[in-house]
């Protein structure tokens, strides 16, 4: 109508335009669309509008959403690349999806033996569900697996013998045995109990227990490594596949905050450490979000028990009446998440830890000593009692295991632990009338003259940092940590099933036995054969393989295969004094995380996982040891 209002225009059609003009001005309207349309779907996936047009896509089990984390927008799931050929990453970038592919076609990193029709029915059947499943998108933080590979000292199953002479010695028989033992534990367990916590393996069902807050499947998180390190690919892949399709993290129980920790996280940071597959990354950033609201305290100490529908918190009922944290559990996440920091680049898992330290820097330390409570209000200790054993044991081993992870930069920890252990040795030492050394228990200066199961772990963690002591007490400690395990091993010697009790004793003539039934139990557990591991590869004096083998069939049947497998897999016993077994029916996850990894460990060689590049958190899940990146730039310096 405007146009009809200006002098001197003559229509010349009813659209007001000649012929000539209407087919310029249409071919112009057409490309302009063409062109917004083409941009619409041509931008990249962060754009907002192509959401408006295109359907959203349906959202397939197992692959959760990881929620924005200090300013990173949230994990996605990723679409299928558009050819199956897509270019190599830039130099310096490492391809997730590359990795994720070549691993399931190859099978297993450094390998050299060729694929059994078996295992590439396995890759086959892995191959056909991601081609049915979105892969998960990384999250967006760039870490270069690649690099991070390249900068490990040895391979990680180690460099091969001479594959003749292996298979005729005793020391590969022996592997060889402790990995038909997995083999057996995990099959008992796949076939029992899939998906579920823990194995009965007398009653032949499953058990979920109460520790976890609805989380499933701990046995297959617990087990990822270890069936890596043993190379047993199809049972591996089992569990990853369970892990990719159905462990939820969407759980609204009560959960304990050591155990989520060591089990779950640190078995999921090791599998992807191990292979690269983004869905352990995801997985364990994840998780350990859930866990933050533990830390919602006045002092920043987390509490012990952490709520993952409401986000609230609280403290073991039992623990001096439910004021308290325990030292083993708020001491023991240092070395998870730094790696959690490391793989998402979200700080606050860092900050979380470093403030624990400053905490525990600043509070008066009873004769240096660390008490077991803490109030994660006041900042105070509850009480003083001390131990090495539970409550206490794993946080002075994740001081030494800080330094070493941290390249031996982290001074703070390496100082927190020497102090620490010379004021364990000064109060806590002593040596019985028979002439073996024991760790006491101490309350308020009065001593218990026993030591736990759970203490022996120290045998190997005082040859652990030996090397890094002062010179002059170097030889001590090396000798220090020979004895405690000759200490731990007489425990085993003592018992008519060659298996060590929960606690023994020092004291009315009876030295490193049980004195009450309720400390006479075997639960499957791996402390006195970590010290085995650790002297062997610190001395390879062959007294500790012998004594590694007695714990799993010494000249005659005994040990762990006379009583402690059954036709259903393995499980602890009530007493370790009596020849005649009575079962508790519970095949513990740690006892594939552990047990069986330690002594598989102790008959390899030096190299497979050395300790060059990796430490064992708490549940013997490998980390690496943060080696400076090409660029100069020491990962980890914390």
């Amino acid at each position: 109508m405007l146009m009809r209002k200006v002098p001197g225009f003559v229509p010349a059609s009813s659209w007001g335009l000649r012929l000539p003009q209407k087919f310029l001005f249409l071919l112009f309207l057409s490309g302009l669309v063409t062109l917004c349309f083409g941009a619409l779907f041509l931008l990249p996936h962060s754009s907002r509008l192509k959401r408006l047009f295109l359907a959203p896509r349906t959202k397939q089990p197992g692959l959760e959403v990881v929620p924005d984390v200090a300013g990173h927008p949230p994990v996605q799931e990723q679409e299928p690349p558009p050819n199956p050929a897509p270019a190599a990453p830039a130099a310096g970038e490492d391809d997730p999806s590359n990795r994720a592919n070549q691993l399931r076609r190859n099978g297993w990193p450094r390998r050299t033996r060729p694929t059994r029709p078996r295992e590439e029915a396995t890759a086959a059947r892995g191959n056909s569900i991601a081609a049915l499943r979105p892969r998960e998108r990384s999250v967006p933080f760039s870490f270069d697996f690649n690099a991070f590979q390249s900068r490990l000292h040895h391979p990680v199953l180690g460099t091969r013998p001479d594959e003749s002479k292996e298979h005729q010695s005793r020391v590969h028989a022996q592997k060889e045995k402790i990995k038909e033992m997995m083999q057996f534990a995990w099959q008992s367990y796949k076939h029992y109990a899939m998906g579920k916590n823990e194995l009965r393996p007398l009653t032949k069902d499953g058990y979920e227990g109460n520790m976890f807050g609805g989380l499933s499947g701990v046995t297959i998180i617990d087990s990822l490594d270890t069936l890596y390190l043993m190379e047993l690919k199809e049972e591996f892949q089992e569990a990853k596949a369970w892990v990719e399709e159905s462990f939820h993290l969407n759980v609204s129980g009560e959960a304990s905050l050591f155990e989520v920790n060591i089990r779950y996280i640190g078995g999921l940071l090791s599998a992807f450490y191990l292979t690269g597959e983004e869905v352990f990354r995801i997985k364990a950033i994840k998780l350990g979000q859930k866990l933050l609201p533990a830390f919602n305290t006045p002092t920043g100490i987390p509490k012990g028990v952490v709520n993952f529908k409401s986000g609230s918190n609280g403290s073991w009922g039992w623990a001096t009446a439910g004021s308290s944290s325990i030292l083993a559990e708020f001491g023991s996440l240092h070395l998870e998440f730094l790696h959690l920091t490391e793989l998402s680049g979200d700080q606050v898992f860092a900050e979380k830890v470093r403030n624990i330290r400053k905490v525990l820097q600043k509070i008066d330390k009873p004769f240096g000593l660390y008490p077991n409570f803490l109030s994660p209000v006041s900042g105070n200790w509850v009480q003083h009692h001390v131990s090495v054993g539970g409550l206490g044991d794993s946080f002075y081993e994740y001081l030494i295991k800080s330094w070493l992870m941290s390249a031996k930069t982290d001074m703070e920890a390496k100082n927190m632990y020497y102090e620490a252990l010379e004021a364990i040795e000064t109060y806590l030492l002593n040596v019985s009338p028979g002439g073996l050394t024991y760790i006491a228990e101490w309350r308020g200066g009065i001593l218990d003259h026993k030591m736990g199961h759970l203490a022996c772990f120290s045998g190997g963690m005082i040859a652990l940092g030996a090397e890094d002591a002062k010179e002059e007490k170097r030889a001590h400690y090396r000798e220090l940590a020979a004895q405690i395990t000759k200490t731990c091993h007489e425990s085993y010697a003592r018992s008519d099933t060659k298996l060590g009790p929960e606690a023994f004793w020092f004291n009315s003539g009876r030295e490193a036995v049980a004195t009450q039934l309720s400390e006479s139990y075997y639960i499957l557990r791996p402390e006195v054969v970590e010290s085995y591991m650790y002297l062997w590869r610190q001395t390879h004096n062959p007294i500790y393989r012998e004594w590694g083998w007695e714990v799993v069939m010494p000249s005659f049947p005994q040990a762990l295969e006379k009583y402690c497998r059954t036709e259903g897999g393995f499980s602890g016993i009530q007493d370790v004094y009596s020849s005649i077994p009575s079962h508790d029916n519970k095949q513990q996850s740690f006892f594939l995380a552990e047990t069986l990894k330690y002594l598989y460990l102790l008959f390899s060689e030096d190299d497979v996982l050395s300790q060059e590049d990796w430490v064992f958190n708490t549940e013997a899940h490998p980390l690496p040891v943060n080696h400076s990146d090409s660029s100069g730039r020491a990962r980890g310096r914390h």
